[in-house]
């Protein structure tokens, strides 16, 4: 996949498919706050988040509390918003939409 930033126009449609997802002001990384019932159930989410990511050699930037999971998605080495973050925001609706 691509590791090529995406256009301002590009990064606006995408944003319509991930309506739980923030864009930055700066237009560079998108975040979400996903939260659970404990904090068993956001480690789980983290697990298998892990394994998908490692599969996709693209790493999210998040934090847990309890249960609460913290995520920040831009692709480092091209300066902002790739189709690689996408697709990663969209893995993680749907396992947080499994837990």
């Amino acid at each position: 996949m691509t590791r090529e930033p995406l256009d301002p126009n590009a990064v606006s449609d995408a944003m319509t498919d991930l309506p739980a997802w923030a864009l930055a002001d700066d237009g560079k990384s998108i975040s979400r706050a996903f939260r659970f019932r404990d904090f068993g159930e956001a480690f789980g989410f983290m697990a298998r988040v892990a394994l998908a990511a490692e599969k996709m050699d693209h790493h999210p930037d998040w934090a847990n509390v309890y249960n609460r999971v913290d995520v920040r998605l831009n692709t480092h080495d091209a300066g902002g918003l790739t189709e690689l973050d996408l697709k990663l925001a969209r893995k993680m609706d749907r396992i947080a939409g499994q837990s």
